[in-house]
């Protein structure tokens, strides 16, 4: 008999943010922050449990509201600016199985600042890791064409040699930014070694220019705002 695998999903969702006053709570045409990683979830079908991971009790109640469990809060100390996305997943992973008192297999991680997501894509992810063992891990990235430059040694050097030369957008090599933060599956065992994913990747690939907009600013919710209502209007988000 084949062991089904138990996914949860966790989003993360401190109350404390510096750049915009209860972020996650703002809302984009019509809906807050919280709720778009809820809805995908849902809409994707893979998840036996969406667990919210917050220390405001506003945020839980409105989480609640969407269709997320919130069935403890964060802890203080995991809440500040400095506490790493990967300690608190670990942590909320942690108080998870302790409270359902069960162990999940597949770890799924979104966030309410990339909102321009497909459920589809959370879907994928999960099915991925179900469908082959090898792989530890699968998640969005964004495929695009620049030449990256970084600082090493008081020195600024591209970080590829093929970017020694320039060749056009069409033909040149590809770079892949990772945004885990808009789907991402991964075998818990990483997260309950506080790593977000594995060695043995497996790439979900977007060109949309929308999927770069994180939202930690006005100017960002302005932006987002202006996007989402153009993608809604053209039936571009599956949820």
């Amino acid at each position: 008999m084949i062991k089904k695998l138990k996914v949860i999903c966790i989003i993360p969702a401190r109350g404390g943010s510096k750049g915009i006053k209860n972020k996650n709570l703002k809302k984009i045409c019509g809906k807050p922050l919280i709720a778009y990683p809820i809805l995908a979830a849902i809409k994707s079908k893979v998840c036996d449990k969406i667990l919210v991971s917050t220390d405001k009790k506003e945020i839980a109640n409105t989480s609640k509201k969407y269709g997320a469990d919130v069935p403890f809060m964060r802890k203080k100390a995991l809440a500040g600016d400095r506490v790493t996305t990967e300690k608190t997943l670990q942590n909320a992973l942690q108080q998870a199985e302790a409270f359902y008192k069960s162990k999940f297999d597949i770890c799924v991680f979104l966030t309410c600042t990339n909102i321009f997501r497909q459920a589809r894509w959370v879907k994928e992810a999960v099915n991925i890791l179900k469908k082959n063992k090898t792989i530890d891990s699968a998640f969005s990235v964004h495929s695009f064409y620049k030449h990256v430059w970084h600082k090493k040694n008081k020195k600024f050097s591209k970080v590829s040699s093929w970017m020694k030369n320039y060749t056009s957008r069409q033909t040149g090599q590809k770079l892949f930014r990772e945004d885990t933060g808009l789907a991402s599956a991964t075998r818990s065992k990483f997260w309950r070694k506080g790593k977000r994913i594995g060695k043995i990747v497996k790439f979900i690939i977007n060109e949309d220019p929308f999927t770069g907009i994180d939202i930690h600013t006005k100017k960002d919710l302005f932006i987002a705002e202006m996007a989402m209502r153009y993608c809604k209007k053209n039936r571009l988000i599956d949820h």
